[in-house]
This record gives C-alpha cells, sequence and structure tokens, in this order.
C-alpha cells in the first residue's frame, strides 16, 4: 500500500471512529471507567449549599471567614489495546475481514479514550510480541495506532494470547483499562489472564465471522490453515467431520466465556455483519 493511500484510508476511519467517539462513547467511556479517586484541587470560600464536611479549618481560621476545599476527580488513566494479528484475523466473507473490524473498533475506542485525555499504548501479538507502542497521550499517536492497525505485516501467522498477556504483565506496572481484541481460537492462556486481571481492567472482544461456526456440506474441499499454512484435503460431505469441527469451535468459544468470566473480565462477542457500536454501547451501558 502506497503512502498516499494508507493516508486516505487512515483518514476514513478517523473520520468515521471519531464522530462514533464524540457522540456516542465519550460520555459512556468516562462513566464506566472512573478515574483512581478524588484529588485536591484548590480552596475557595464558602458558598450556601457546599458540603460543610469540605471546610478547610486551618484557612477558615486565618482569614475569619469559611472556606472550603474543592476536589476533583482524577481522571487520567491509560489504555492498553491488544490486538491478535496472526493469519485467522484476515478471514471475512460478508461486506469486511475480521481485521478490518477489529481496526474500527480500536480506533473508537482509543479516540473515547483521548476525549477523557488518556494515553493509549498498542500490542499487536501473534504468537509472538510483534509491536509494542508505549502509552501516549494525544491525536497523532492514535493516528500512528490506526496506521500500524492497517499496514503492519505480521511475521507469524500464529496465535499465543497467554505470552501476549504475560508481555502486558511485564511492561504495564500501573493499572490499566485493557481491551483484547481476537477470534479466541486459542486456548491455554487461564493462568496468565488471573494474573494480568488481578492487576488490570480487562475486557475480551472476540471477533468472529458467522461463516467460522460451521462447514457447509461441499463435497471434497481443499483448505488452507489459515495459521499455518498448510493445504488439506477436507470431506465436507462428511457428517462426523462437520460435527467435530463445530465441536472444535465450540469449545474454543466456551473456553473464552467461562476463562474471561471466571477471572473477573468482561467479554464482548462481535460478528463481522453486525454493528460493533451497539455491542460496545450495551457493554458500556451495562458496566457503567
Amino acid at each position: 500500500m502506497d503512502t498516499k493511500e494508507l493516508l486516505k484510508k487512515v483518514r476514513k476511519i478517523e473520520i468515521k471512529t471519531r464522530r462514533l467517539s464524540n457522540h456516542i462513547f465519550g460520555g459512556e467511556y468516562h462513566s464506566t471507567f472512573k478515574g483512581r479517586g478524588m484529588t485536591f484541587s484548590e480552596v475557595r470560600q464558602y458558598q450556601f449549599g457546599d458540603d460543610v464536611r469540605n471546610i478547610d479549618w486551618n484557612v477558615t481560621a486565618r482569614y475569619n471567614e469559611p472556606f472550603i476545599k474543592v476536589f476533583e476527580e482524577e481522571r487520567e488513566l491509560t489504555m492498553m489495546l491488544m490486538v491478535d494479528i496472526s493469519g485467522s484475523e484476515l478471514f471475512g466473507t460478508d461486506e469486511q475481514f475480521k481485521n478490518e473490524i477489529v481496526t474500527e473498533i480500536a480506533a473508537t475506542l482509543a479516540f473515547s479514550a483521548t476525549q477523557n485525555n488518556d494515553k493509549i499504548g498498542l500490542i499487536l501479538f501473534s504468537d509472538n510480541i510483534e509491536l509494542y507502542i508505549p502509552p501516549k497521550k494525544g491525536r497523532s499517536h492514535v493516528l500512528r495506532i490506526i496506521r500500524e492497525l492497517i499496514e503492519f505485516k505480521p511475521k507469524s501467522k500464529l496465535t499465543n494470547i497467554s505470552e501476549a498477556l504475560k508481555f502486558l504483565s511485564n511492561v504495564m506496572k500501573k493499572r490499566a483499562i485493557v481491551f483484547v481484541l481476537s477470534d479466541f481460537i486459542a486456548d491455554d492462556y487461564k493462568q496468565n489472564l488471573k494474573i494480568s486481571a488481578g492487576r488490570h481492567d480487562i475486557t475480551g472482544i472476540r471477533v468472529y465471522d458467522k461463516h467460522e461456526e460451521s462447514i457447509p456440506n461441499l463435497g471434497m474441499v481443499q483448505m488452507e490453515d489459515e495459521e499455518s499454512g498448510e493445504l488439506v484435503l477436507v470431506n465436507t460431505a462428511s457428517k462426523t467431520v462437520r460435527q467435530n469441527y463445530s465441536k472444535y469451535y465450540n469449545e474454543k468459544v466456551e473456553y473464552f466465556r467461562d476463562t474471561f468470566t471466571k477471572s473477573g473480565s468482561g467479554t464482548i462477542d462481535c460478528r463481522v455483519d453486525e454493528s460493533y457500536v451497539k455491542k460496545l454501547l450495551g457493554y458500556f451501558k451495562r458496566r457503567g
């Protein structure tokens, strides 16, 4: 992709997702993810209706008239976007590939955080950490994140969510809001999720295509494993083959929901042909 085309794509995503975050998600995000508490801001003269518990008695005694302490919410937070960029994320049979929807969701969340003056960081992972962008503030930083989401080419097609969570624990010592975006066709991440969820506020966003849920009866079909690149002949006419695939797929989905819920983390299921806006809003409202 040349620079001109890339910038055009970044701009298109910015316009769409910024509008969403401005009009819909800004307030919801703010009320869902509260700051670290209240911090002292200033002292001012007492006004009728002020809470008498906030009177600053030292200043009141000095000036011989009541003054109160003013507190404001200590809002600054850090959001980490953890995005699976393995081979299976390129799957898509309807309007969009999974990775395109993932980019839009990540951009919407990033602009919502920017509106609240929070820092945003990015971890792109396969079975390795492909890219880490430390948390920073500002529009130009968010645009860099969007650019990487659009054009970054992973070295590996495999997935290891556990390794990504381990990396998160190593680089993020302070509490962060973490969104993990993947299709979660993976397992063995229970322990590392439990550790990370003890420190961070984590939400798993499962992005999937309805055609991944089952295999249609098409007879003998040559299929390529998106992650290993291996070509295999599959007899889709076999009821056992179709049942085994559905069982495998459903087990992965169940593992995702069960593992995230038991660790105290949130989950969002987002099908590529459904509105992710409704899914995110519903989630924020339930949590708010």
